[in-house]
Order: C-alpha cells, then sequence, then structure tokens
C-alpha cells in the first residue's frame, strides 16, 4: 500500500478512511489495539462466511458463492 496520500483539496475523506479513523477512536488512539480488534472482528466474519457457505446451497445463493467440489 505504501505511505498515505491525502485527498485532494476540497475532496472528503474515504469511506476506509472514516472507518480506520473510528476504528482508532473507539481504541483510544492505540494503533496496535485498533488493528488487533479489525483483524479479530475479521476472522469472526470469515468464520461466519464459512458457516453460511456450508449450510445454503449454492442454488438457494443464487450463485453468490461456488459449490464445492
Amino acid at each position: 500500500m505504501g505511505k498515505r496520500q491525502e485527498a485532494p483539496t476540497g475532496e472528503a475523506m474515504s469511506e476506509l478512511e472514516v472507518a480506520a479513523e473510528h476504528a482508532l477512536a473507539a481504541a483510544g488512539g492505540d494503533a496496535l489495539v485498533a488493528l488487533l480488534t479489525v483483524l479479530a472482528r475479521n476472522i469472526e466474519l470469515e468464520r461466519d462466511l464459512a458457516l453460511s457457505r456450508a449450510a445454503i446451497s449454492s442454488g438457494f445463493s443464487r450463485g453468490w458463492h461456488k459449490a464445492r467440489a
């Protein structure tokens, strides 16, 4: 990703930047705590997605996820 670039004059921050600012604020400004919290939540979401893929047929999900071979 590299260095953070400033938004051009007059443009608002991106949604991702706003979410990052909120995560930092919720962690009291501690970047490591914010990152660990986001990573932990991501693991939970990946687990939920894997469970839903196992429970829902490919036909029911209208091809949203690929059937396993």
